[in-house]
């Protein structure tokens, strides 16, 4: 039987205001419903009763889990896959010049099926790359012969090693949340650069679409970072915000999935993707996804 964590106290800040907002479904694998609660203190989110590290596996196990295959099977994996190399392209740009360099040290976790990882390795980067899943990791040796390492490897590597470290929509998957920021403290250069891109539950297309918004993702997503509360979390670690970036392409893509899963309207995820993406123009924290670049105090 599986195990599951019961949070008491909100595990982004450790207040006790904190109570249900969502049930949401899992679509992609299991069917079943979890909780969404949220933080009064800090405004994070947080999928309760979640399995623990141990037990949450199967949960990753579908083949249309893109970014751990690699699938392109169906429309929106499809678009995914052609959007990626632009977006690759974009993200070694921002990292480059966040670092002031044009190659160094860099780690990438939750590296996935090796796309960063290669894309920075072509630029000149030396690049440490680590994936907890292993047919993500197989797939990254076959398709761009790219070693990576297993996630735990990210407590045996030494200090101040790294001038950039880069999170790609992983950081809601960690349950060792508290332990990996103290890691990044120990890992960075003075002047390095930590990059985390997570979805943002008090996005514009987040709030139109509540329960449903596929980018809630439960059990797989065990944090619903908003940007207030993704900001008080690294300032607790010592980091303080360098700049923040909207992810342009996420509110499409999100859309797409939740109309597909609630046998919606194409059109109205193009609506609801520009939508959301008119009023991040104005304002970055109603994007469905951002960027946020940290350095230490």
């Amino acid at each position: 039987m599986a195990s599951t964590i019961h949070y008491q106290a909100c595990p982004i800040c450790a207040s006790e205001l904190i109570g249900k907002i969502y049930v949401a479904k899992d679509y992609t694998v299991s069917g079943e419903l979890f909780e969404v609660w949220r933080c009064s203190t800090c405004s994070g989110g947080f999928t309760q009763n979640v399995p623990d590290a141990a037990t949450i596996g199967p949960y990753y196990a579908a083949e249309s889990y893109v970014s751990h295959t690699d699938s392109s099977k169906g429309f929106i994996n499809s678009v995914y896959h052609k959007v990626r190399s632009y977006a690759l392209l974009t993200k070694k740009n921002l990292v480059t010049k966040l670092v002031g360099k044009n190659t160094g040290a860099l780690l990438d976790i939750g590296a996935g099926t090796g796309a960063f990882v290669n894309t920075m390795q072509s630029g000149g980067w030396l690049v440490t790359g680590l994936e907890p899943d292993a047919t993500a990791a197989k797939q990254a040796l076959l398709k761009y012969n790219i070693q990576l390492q297993t996630a735990d490897t990210i407590y045996k590597l030494g200090s101040h090693q790294f001038d950039a470290i880069t999170m790609w929509h992983v950081l809601e998957h960690v349950h060792d949340l508290h332990g990996y920021f103290k890691r990044f403290s120990e890992m960075l250069q003075t002047n390095g650069v930590l990059v985390i891109a997570v979805p943002n539950y008090t996005s514009t297309d987040a709030t139109i679409y509540g329960k449903n918004w596929a980018a809630l993702d439960t059990p797989r997503h065990l944090y619903h970072f908003s940007p207030a509360s993704m900001e008080l979390l690294a300032n607790k670690h010592g980091f303080k915000l360098v700049t923040k970036k909207a992810m342009w392409f996420d509110a499409f893509y999100v859309a797409m999935l939740t109309e597909q899963h609630n046998g919606g309207s194409f059109v109205k995820a193009i609506l609801v993707g520009l939508w959301s993406n008119l009023t991040a123009l104005l304002d970055v924290n109603k994007c469905s996804s951002v960027i946020y670049a940290f350095k230490k105090k």
